[in-house]
This record gives C-alpha cells, sequence and structure tokens, in this order.
C-alpha cells in the first residue's frame, strides 16, 4: 500500500529545551495521536510513519517526536528511563492541548516497544485526559507500578512470534483494570517486519481509535 507522507516538520518547545516533530493533519479529523517510540527509535522510525501515514488516510490526525533531546540522547540510559520519557510525553501532550494552531480533539496514544511504558504510565496519570492507547510490540510491563491506575481503553498488539513479550503483555493485561484486550498478530515477530503485519496492525489500531476515541 503506497500512502504519501504527509506531514509538516515542527519544533516543540518545552521550557528551555525543544524537540522535534512530524505533524500530520486530516481533515474533518476524528482524533489526535501521540506516538512514543521504542529505545533507539525517534520520530523518523519507517514503522511508526508508516503506520501514522494508514492513520492519516482513517482520518486521524498524528504527532511524531522525539523522546529525547540530541544531548539526552547520547546518555544510553536515558533510553531506558521510563519515567523521564513519561514527563517528557506528558509535556508535549499539554503542548498539544495549549496549541491554538491545533485542532482539539480527543487524544489517543500509540506506544512501540518500550514507548508503551511511557504511554501507559503516562495515561495512568492524565486520566480522562487520554481516551484510548494502543501498544505495538510493546514492555508495558516497564510501566508494571503504574498499571493499576490505567483507566483508558487499551488495545496490546503482539506478534505471535514475539516469544517472551507475550507473557509480558499477558502480566500486564491482568493488572489493568480499565478496558484491555490482548490480541495476537499471527506469524508476526517483534518489530512486524513481515509482509502485511504492519498493515493488519493499522487497522486493528484504527479500528480501535474509531471505536474508544471519543469525546
Amino acid at each position: 500500500m503506497n500512502i504519501p507522507k504527509i506531514y509538516k516538520e515542527i519544533d516543540i518547545l518545552l521550557g528551555e529545551i525543544h524537540v522535534k516533530g512530524n505533524l500530520r493533519q486530516a481533515q474533518n479529523s476524528k482524533g489526535f495521536i501521540l506516538f512514543s517510540h521504542g529505545s533507539g527509535s525517534s520520530r523518523l522510525s519507517s514503522r511508526n510513519n508508516y503506520v501514522a501515514d494508514i492513520l492519516l488516510n482513517r482520518g486521524f490526525s498524528s504527532l511524531l517526536f522525539d523522546l529525547l533531546t540530541p544531548q539526552e540522547d547520547v546518555i544510553y540510559e536515558n533510553r531506558f528511563d521510563i519515567g523521564l520519557l513519561t514527563n517528557r510525553l506528558i509535556s508535549v501532550t499539554k503542548w498539544v492541548k495549549n496549541n491554538n494552531s491545533i485542532e482539539q480533539l480527543p487524544i489517543g496514544y500509540f506506544g512501540a516497544s518500550t514507548g508503551a511504558a511511557s504511554a501507559l504510565s503516562a495515561a495512568s496519570k492524565l486520566g480522562k485526559t487520554i481516551n484510548a492507547v494502543v501498544s505495538r510490540g510493546g514492555r508495558p510491563d516497564l510501566a508494571m507500578e503504574d498499571l493499576n491506575h490505567v483507566e483508558t481503553p487499551t488495545l496490546l498488539l503482539v506478534g505471535s512470534d514475539d516469544g517472551v513479550v507475550i507473557e509480558l503483555n499477558e502480566k500486564a493485561r491482568a493488572k489493568i483494570p480499565g478496558i484491555c484486550e490482548l490480541k495476537i498478530i499471527e506469524g508476526a515477530t517483534h518489530l512486524f517486519p513481515e509482509p502485511g503485519k504492519l498493515d493488519l496492525v493499522a487497522k486493528e489500531t484504527s479500528d480501535w481509535f474509531d471505536t474508544y476515541l471519543i469525546l
């Protein structure tokens, strides 16, 4: 599926620091999705941009952004500092909510790998500000202490060949008190590189947001 990449590169000012983002704004948008990428990745993630393109085609605006500044990213441990990443995601969420140039829409999170932990942790703290969460090949177990406060409808997508990550997601699902579903994508590994698997991820994601991303 060839969907043109249509986004605007923006600078997000957060106090004394700024991070870069890729902003997609759909016409008659149904919702706004913030992407929280995995360790070692960025707003340029080919997989997340692919999913964001499909979501745009389905009527969802989105923002992919760098969770860390270049200076912060040099420190390897920062990539796994869930507290730092969660606070950064919360800050960007508030920036979106206060930005007059961005239409105020129901907000959802899409977290990949370790980014799923920061998404769920942020959702536990922001409550009804976040309407839905989707995790792709996520490590929600890294936010285990916050999971029992997650009331946001959550979809956990895991590849059938992702080994121990399936078990980690099952444990996370058991901790989340709100609506939470675990769906296994047959024949997929951790990064969903197999033909057609990311399309399935995008479809499940869009369907979830269509159901739960409401004001």
